[in-house]
């Protein structure tokens, strides 16, 4: 039981999130790893019945290792790409089937070892069986998770936010008092609503109903493809698997039907009817897909749905692109709050997740799966490559130095070569494995502060100089003793004397690709200004 009952009137934290479900509950995880005092609010008393999301891409799994979590849940074999395929029923005629990104190479088998991007393949796991493993580990680094209360209201001055908030089982209220809040509430974000924030983009599509069931259907799951369009006269629905005997029908009208006509719709479905079918549930879905204007507003920041509401997609944009943001957000917060930087840094949340999520409602919609609306922001858009969009988007802020504006807003790891605003890259370090005896990545550096990556021994030196200066966590990776480091160096675009600086989510901030006259002074203005370090009153101290 997560719930506090016996909390006393203003409370005070760092950050208040509101919402709990993924977004929310990985906020609070990436936050408490940050070591932020957080509270956690959420209306419901656990998962929703009806499980939404359920594909989380190689990146939303890197961040997840990261955090201690990725081991829990089970991943995609390599080389496997999710197709969907139209098909009169299951067990009717089959056509062809299709990739979510038109022309991509083919690979259904592994990729050589210079394409591999990332240590993990992503995983298909139901939202209701993810959001207790993120419970359960926010839970554990601390973070107070407060079930079954809703915010009433909050307001917010210079120095911080309160906010109102209600036990549903007792109607008791309280308010909290938080330096932040970030509102993980959802598309109809009431958050969103009180700050008058717009938003813009194609907006509602589709207004949807689904049943949620269980029949033993896995003998239609060996051909590889577990999703299905269902194409009939008079019949036109979706139909996939959440992998653990739960299957979803979707139905492409709002129209309400009675236990009979459900069981009847997914026989139909399925083309049989000698079939066990267990009715779980059934839901009604707004299928939309717009951007809030701003992702903040004073000490309030948005996160997920409540920022960006991306439809479905094999991209796997929804529910990911709103776990990636909270990540960005949360050393950022951290550093604030420790006073290590000013609050200009977290000006670059905005800078770098809002053209993020613009850029992936333009994907989703230039892609075959969402032609048909004819969306206008889809005109003359260029379909990117499916690593570009999940590795190799460019952030361009004040927190990013040398992010030339003339570079694409994506491009495949090996493509980009280091470039600062982009993620590090991976590669397995050779002859190094962790506790478990497990390989070794170089993402594995990365998520615990600044690190500096040199050969050279001198930048070592400035980093220890500069940390202490700055009063940042800055740790220096040496390169010279890896067996693979001419493989690295190439990666991140280094000659031997170079030095490439990682923020601590994981992307480059800066990029000296040989050694500077003076390391030091260069790497005290990189780190400076990338992360709006209080320089001038440290060292007045």
């Amino acid at each position: 039981m997560y719930n506090v009952s016996n909390a006393t009137q203003d409370l005070s934290t760092s950050v208040l999130v509101i919402g709990g479900s993924l977004v929310g509950l990985s906020a609070a995880m990436f936050l408490r790893l940050q070591g932020v005092p957080t509270i956690l609010v959420e209306a419901h008393l656990g998962s929703h019945r009806h499980p939404r999301a359920i594909g989380y891409t190689a990146r939303t799994l890197e961040l997840f290792r990261n955090a201690g979590i990725a081991a829990q849940i089970a991943e995609a074999p390599p080389g496997y790409r999710l197709r969907r395929c139209k098909v009169e029923s299951l067990a009717g005629k089959w056509f062809d089937a299709t990739d979510w990104t038109p022309g991509q190479p083919d690979r259904t088998n592994t990729p050589p070892p210079a394409q591999q991007f990332s240590p993990h393949t992503g995983a298909a796991i139901a939202q209701d069986r993810l959001e207790p493993l993120l419970r359960e580990r926010a839970a554990g680094l601390g973070a107070e998770l407060r079930l079954g209360t809703e915010l009433r209201s909050f307001e917010q001055d210079e120095h911080g936010v309160r906010a109102w908030l209600r036990e549903k089982a007792s109607g008791r209220e309280y308010t909290i008092r938080a330096a932040y809040m970030i509102a993980a509430d959802g598309s109809k974000s009431e958050v969103r609503r009180a700050l008058g924030i717009g938003r813009s983009g194609p907006g509602h599509l589709q207004t949807m109903r689904s049943v949620l069931f269980r029949a033993p259907l896995e003998q239609y799951l060996e051909r590889g493809i577990s999703q299905f369009e269902i194409d009939q006269p008079e019949f036109k629905a979706f139909l996939t698997t959440y992998g653990d005997g739960r299957w979803v029908l979707m139905f492409m009208d709002d129209v309400e039907r009675d236990e009979a006509a459900l069981s009847s719709a997914i026989q139909r479905a399925v083309g049989r009817s000698d079939l066990p079918i267990e009715l779980i549930t059934t839901g009604r879905w707004e299928l939309s897909a717009s951007i809030t204007d701003r992702f903040a507003a004073g000490r309030v920041f948005l996160a997920g749905d409540a920022a960006h509401t991306l439809p479905p997609t094999r991209g796997g944009f929804g529910a990911n692109t709103g776990i990636h943001d909270v990540h960005n957000l949360a050393w950022k917060l951290a550093a604030v709050l420790s006073e290590t930087s000013t609050p200009q840094l977290l000006e670059s949340y905005q800078a770098e997740r809002h053209p993020v999520a613009w850029g992936r409602l333009e994907q989703t919609f230039a892609r075959p799966d969402y032609a048909q609306h004819n969306a206008e922001i889809a005109r003359r858009v260029a379909i990117l490559d499916d690593s570009a969009m999940e590795f190799g988007e460019l952030y361009r802020s004040s927190a990013i130095l040398g992010a030339a504006p003339e570079l694409p807003r994506a491009a495949r790891p090996d493509e980009w070569q280091g470039q600062p605003g982009t993620r590090a890259p991976h590669l397995w370090l050779e002859q190094e494995a962790n506790e478990a005896g497990e390989p070794r990545s170089t993402l594995d550096w990365f998520g615990h502060g600044w690190v500096l990556i040199a050969e050279d021994a001198r930048w070592a030196d400035a980093a220890a100089q500069v940390a202490l200066e700055l009063g940042v966590r800055l740790t220096c990776v040496p390169l010279h003793g890896l067996a693979n480091r001419d493989a690295v160096r190439l990666a991140f675009g280094l000659e031997p004397g170079g030095a490439s600086l990682i923020r601590p989510d994981g992307f480059i901030a800066w990029r000296s690709p040989d050694l500077k006259a003076i390391p030091q002074h260069a790497l005290r203005e990189a780190l400076t200004a990338a992360s709006s370090a209080k320089l001038e009153a440290r060292s007045a101290t």
